[in-house]
């Protein structure tokens, strides 16, 4: 029970930090609303605890046998990330601009996941923390994902609904560039992180 208690403090104090997904949910609460964004959230809150699973049951043993599949992915993430930075710095913020555009799809959002340098540390780091080697592996790991997706979807709701109450705030065209350079800058920052040395 009390490491139950430890992997769910874990979980939401990772959950609920500002990383690539609670940027990108944030900024299309501001950019999309609620209901156009529902496919982002759904692919996150699933994609996330999927890639979870996999890490788990057997991805992290690849990964220590082929180190250079980790950096290729870790690099793509990087890129990735800043692409997504470029588009939120780039987007227009006129209404009809906004109309034709749209925030990322469900299965864009899952696959993200997978090149998401916040969500590999996030899994591995959960998988060497909350399992014990002298147990069953495959239960432990069914419960962190759990977990996962149980925190998971309400902190994620939680940045999709600042940036829907934020949209209020942003009216007009020049604050929503401003807010839109802004969460640019922030998934920027959010590489400095990954790049530095350990």
């Amino acid at each position: 029970m009390e490491l139950l208690l430890a992997l769910c403090l874990f979980v939401f104090s990772t959950a609920v930090t500002p990383g690539p997904n609670n940027i990108l949910l944030m900024s299309s609460g501001v950019n999309f609303g609620f209901r156009r964004s529902l496919p982002l959230i759904s692919g996150i809150c699933i994609g996330f605890p999927s890639m979870v699973l996999a890490v788990g049951l057997g991805l992290s043993e690849v990964f220590q046998r082929l180190p250079l599949m980790h950096t290729t992915i870790k690099t793509l993430g990087i890129a990735y990330l800043l692409y997504m930075a470029y588009r939120l710095a780039a987007s227009s913020s006129r209404i009809e601009t906004r109309k034709r555009s749209k925030p990322l799809g469900f299965f864009q959002a899952a696959a993200f996941q997978w090149v998401n340098p916040k969500a590999w540390v996030m899994a591995i780091g959960a998988m060497g923390a909350f399992t014990r080697m002298n147990e069953a592996l495959t239960p432990q790991v069914l419960t962190i994902s759990a977990v996962f997706f149980c925190i998971g979807v309400p902190t994620a709701l939680l940045w999709l609904g600042l940036g829907v109450s934020l949209k209020r705030l942003l009216d007009k065209p020049h604050r929503q560039q401003r807010f839109n350079l802004a969460m640019a800058a922030l998934l920027v920052l959010s590489i400095i992180p990954i790049i530095l040395p350990d």
